[in-house]
């Protein structure tokens, strides 16, 4: 076989004017990757079960009887590890998403989309779910492609149609799950038992499970390459020292395809009564190797098992995720030619081309004060939250009012939020001043667990205690006699004094 040498030269940036799902007439591209083979492939599935694991048992795992996760945005009521959070505690989800938002930039400067690959739910429930089912139906990507292009015949509606049952059930139970995170599973429990009276929910799972099924039936890597944003930011965030996905050019080019030829003779030629005219010799074996020295074959293995479709020779591209696929490819082919494995593997582009390891760069380091400063504000937050939320105000439209025995009279509206899981009986008393503090209503001030409590109260203050217009007053929340938080207000009294 003569060498066939590549005919895409590095330069040749006209790949990235098209995407590998879309034909040249806009049309569709399905893609139809190679099962994967591997060390990393298993690896990633060993990590994918146990994140499946994780995903289909955290709504059962509860914490003094509350989920330990959950995510009602409707009644704003957030519960992450156990623990309540508020419309209140907002500013703290703010600070949290910075802090995440700065890893993630942090961690892709780094390591690229290995996140991906690897732990993007989109990826772990199409490659690792769904893609294997499919492989299981409808074969590996010759027999889906041969499948696909067959008229309609017995054998492929049954397939079509029991794939289509097998996913639309997966993207139901995902949906159950995904809003177990939203509602907690108990309450999705008591609603899909008793779907008429409860429509909203039935609809949700409806909805959640139509989304799921069309972008695992149908969407597919176009959520990666369209939809999702991530991808595009790998221009800003990466840059030659960025760990990614990356082929060796230097051991790979000039590329060139496989050569036949007899092996070395091991004795003079004249001696062999096998030789023939020419030097060919029957009794040696015919090998394989590359026709050129560079170690690429040009046999586009990497490429047919990649789920977007990509040649991740052309170098890092928005389609790639990380997931390894192709990694995996070539260093089958390596072995199975006798060279060095990692011609495609986990590199950045400077220690490819200049064998420079990873730096820690001033942009990395920028960004890694940056974040210890954020865990170090989310922390301190986080620490000095308590479980009870008040907020004290004047009742509206009253000053205040003089009592006959002398005494000066406000009237408070005190707006309690209890992050618990238990009831919380608080009393109130004053810290700053003498005088008395009388409940409107039942003097048993309990605030239920995971709950709102309004209450309003009298403070009353002597003349002698009352120095002008507003003065201050501290008033001490407890529980039993463990004091709970200080809370301040104004007290309104007269301008003048007798």
């Amino acid at each position: 076989m003569s060498p066939v040498q590549n005919t895409l030269p590095m330069s040749d940036e006209s790949f990235r004017d098209s995407v590998a799902t879309i034909t040249k007439d806009g049309k569709r591209n399905y893609i139809h990757p190679k099962k994967p083979k591997g060390k990393l492939y298993n690896l990633r599935t060993w990590f994918s079960i146990f994140y499946l694991a994780v995903f289909f048992s955290l709504p059962f795992i509860k914490v003094n009887g509350a989920p330990f996760l959950m995510i009602n945005i409707l009644e704003r009521k957030f519960i992450l590890f156990g623990l309540i959070f508020w419309p209140q505690d907002f500013f703290i989800f703010g600070i949290g998403m910075v802090t995440f938002i700065v890893f993630v930039i942090l961690f892709t400067v780094v390591f690229g989309r290995i996140f991906c690959g690897w732990a993007c739910p989109q990826t772990i429930f199409m490659e690792m779910v769904f893609r294997k089912i499919e492989y299981w139906i409808d074969g590996d990507a010759t027999q889906q492609k041969q499948l696909a292009a067959s008229a309609w015949n017995g054998k492929k509606i049954r397939k079509r149609v029991f794939k289509f049952i097998v996913f639309f059930l997966i993207s139901f139970l995902i949906a159950n799950f995904f809003l177990a995170y939203l509602i907690s599973m108990d309450e999705l429990i008591a609603n899909i038992t008793n779907p008429a009276a409860h429509v909203a929910t039935l609809i949700s799972l409806l909805t959640f499970t139509t989304v799921f099924f069309f972008v695992y039936w149908w969407f597919r890597e176009q959520a990666c390459i369209v939809v999702c944003p991530y991808g595009r930011l790998q221009g800003v965030l990466l840059d030659r020292n960025s760990i990614v996905v990356a082929y060796d050019h230097l051991r790979g080019e000039p590329r060139g395809k496989l050569s036949k030829h007899k092996a070395e003779h091991e004795a003079a030629h004249e001696t062999c009564n096998s030789c023939k005219s020419g030097g060919s010799c029957s009794s040696t074996p015919e090998v394989i190797v590359p026709a050129v020295t560079a170690d690429c074959i040009d046999c586009f293995a990497c490429v047919r098992v990649c789920p977007t479709g990509i040649d991740i020779r052309n170098g890092t591209q928005l389609e790639c995720i990380n997931c390894t696929a192709c990694i995996d490819a070539c260093d089958a082919i390596m072995t199975s030619i006798n060279r060095p494995t990692g011609l495609v593997r986990y590199a950045s582009e400077n220690s490819i081309t200049e064998g420079v390891q990873l730096k820690f760069s001033s942009r990395i380091k920028a960004y890694t004060a940056v974040l210890a400063l954020l865990i170090s504000l989310l922390v301190f937050l986080l620490a000095s939250r308590t479980d009870l939320d008040a907020r004290l105000m004047r009742t509206s439209g009253m000053t205040y009012t003089s009592l006959p025995d002398g005494r000066i009279e406000n009237l408070y509206s005190l707006k309690l939020a209890n992050k618990t899981h238990k009831d919380i009986a608080i009393s109130l008393k004053l810290e700053n001043l003498l005088g008395d503090i009388t409940m409107v209503g039942s003097s048993n001030l309990v605030v239920k667990h995971e709950d709102y409590s309004n209450v309003q109260f009298f403070v009353r203050l002597t003349r002698g205690q009352v120095k002008n217009w507003k003065t201050p007053v501290q008033i001490g929340l407890y529980e039993g006699d463990k004091k709970i938080k200080t809370i301040t207000a104004k007290f309104i009294g007269p301008e003048v004094y007798e």
